[in-house]
């Protein structure tokens, strides 16, 4: 690999990272648990260059890539996690090549293999149920149920879930406005169910959750501040166990069951992926593959040769 010299506009390794941190924050809009996560695996990626002896990221070849994914394999991480790092290294010197700190990448070439064919795990409709069920009528419970009906009815992410202002929400025509990963913005339709728990909690219980202060997001902590990410996971895990799910629950899986049961009712694949949110409709199109088995299992049911 061809180096430009070493002294150019971002000479240590730290600076390289701090500049393509804010490349991405400034100029790309990524979330900030999406900056966090980029930070965590070239973190990790610039430690492993620093015990081969290499300061400067640029200075880097590809076995020291390769190297640096093999370490990750032996200590236990997922394929997911390390596709991930691979891809944060990748963008990482694509900023470098932008910058002209290098003229070629050492992460090009390099081989991650591929995602395990593992598809997403939804909800059946009775575990649904079961789950919107939980909640009380305390100024807690009506919160949680406006946010388990509203993350099943419109397939937010948990990030988008937390950070719902109240004016983003129409209860009148029945529409939400998100603001999604880069700063996109989408409309989604929220349905009446949603609508009717939403404005339960806005009469009865989100008055009592606010202080003087709390900030104008729909979904307030007990001490009237913004919801983390964090306290909607342990929420949701909380409900599941006792509606008796026995799958591991995250905000993950609602989204995996909104998409799946819309398109098992015959929904547009590019509608569902408008209300996802999705850039690319092949990010969406991994619903299909169940959307098939629940057509297979119809037609081996019903079809007098099934």
């Amino acid at each position: 690999m061809t180096l430009r010299p070493h002294s150019d506009k971002h000479g240590t390794a730290e600076a390289r990272l701090a500049a393509f941190l804010q490349h991405l924050d400034v100029e790309r809009g990524l979330a900030g648990h999406t900056l966090q996560a980029y930070r965590r695996d070239l973190g990790k990626y610039l430690v492993h260059l620093r015990r081969q002896g290499r300061g400067d990221p640029a200075r880097a070849t590809r076995r020291d890539v390769q190297e640096f994914l093999a370490g990750l394999r032996r200590a236990g991480l997922r394929q997911a996690s390390c596709l991930r790092a691979l891809a944060a290294v990748r963008t990482f010197y694509r900023f470098l090549l932008q910058e002209r700190a290098i003229t070629e990448s050492p992460a090009a070439e390099v081989r991650g293999g591929r995602r395990t064919g593992r598809l997403p795990y939804t909800l059946s409709l009775p575990e649904v149920e079961a789950l919107l069920a939980q909640p009380d009528r305390s100024a807690r419970g009506l919160r949680d149920a406006a946010m388990l009906e509203l993350l099943y009815a419109t397939g937010l992410r948990v990030s988008e879930l937390c950070g719902v202002r109240l004016e983003d929400l129409d209860l009148t025509v029945g529409y939400l406005r998100v603001w999604g990963k880069g700063g996109r913005e989408r409309v989604v339709p929220v349905g009446e169910a949603a609508l009717d728990r939403v404005r339960g909690y806005l009469a009865q219980g989100r008055s009592r959750l606010a202080r003087l202060g709390s900030p104008p997001v729909l979904f307030l902590s007990r001490l009237g501040g913004r919801l983390s990410r964090q306290q909607c996971w342990a929420m949701l895990r909380a409900y599941g166990m006792k509606a008796g799910v026995r799958r591991r629950l995250t905000p993950h899986v609602l989204r995996h069951s909104f998409a799946t049961h819309l398109l098992e009712r015959g929904a547009d694949l590019r509608a569902v992926q408008a209300m996802l949110g999705h850039a690319d409709i092949g990010t969406t199109q991994v619903y299909t593959h169940v959307s098939a088995e629940h057509l297979r299992r119809v037609h081996r049911q019903y079809h007098p040769r099934g």
